[in-house]
């Protein structure tokens, strides 16, 4: 699988760190779109991200513009609480870039009028104004996974599965 996820000018440490390993744990790059809310050795975002970092495929990109010239246009996928269609719906092709906005910002408005059938949100009830980052990402990662047929089988090599779970 080569997907990719990509942060819009992100500013909480742990989140940037938890996504970091996510993105190990599932061999996806990250990109981070600056201005950065903290610099990358941050002591918060390196214990997120744990002993995992050699592991992470990071790209770290000074402006919106840089970004689009390393992702096509075409290959991105925007996340937003004001997306209108949900997540469910969502038919995302491998090597794609699933976009997010920041923490207290969210998705820029621009993006989510310029692409309106490429924006997704993550189904919730109306108690709820918007989920936490890392969640988020981990949730529209993983679903994505799945839809591209991504399986345990497939992503941990047999040396280092726990024999009881072990499959032939």
């Amino acid at each position: 699988m080569a997907l990719h996820v990509a942060l819009i000018e992100p500013q909480i440490p742990p989140n940037t760190g938890n996504i970091a390993r996510l993105c190990a744990a599932t061999e996806t790059s990250l990109h981070l779109i600056e201005p950065l809310g903290f610099s990358l050795d941050h002591a918060e975002l390196r214990r997120a991200g744990i002993d995992y970092w050699d592991h992470v495929d990071l790209w770290v990109h000074p402006t919106w513009r840089h970004f689009r010239e390393a992702i096509a246009r075409e290959r991105c996928y925007y996340f937003s609480a004001h997306g209108s269609r949900p997540l469910w719906d969502a038919r995302i092709p491998d090597g794609s870039c699933l976009v997010f906005g920041n923490e207290t910002g969210g998705m820029p408005a621009r993006i989510v009028e310029k692409h309106p059938e490429r924006v997704f949100r993550i189904p919730m009830t109306g108690a709820v104004r918007s989920l936490n980052l890392a969640t988020a990402v981990g949730i529209a990662l993983y679903d994505v996974l799945k839809g591209l047929g991504y399986s345990e089988a497939a992503a941990i090599p047999l040396s280092h599965r726990h024999p009881a779970r072990a499959r032939s």
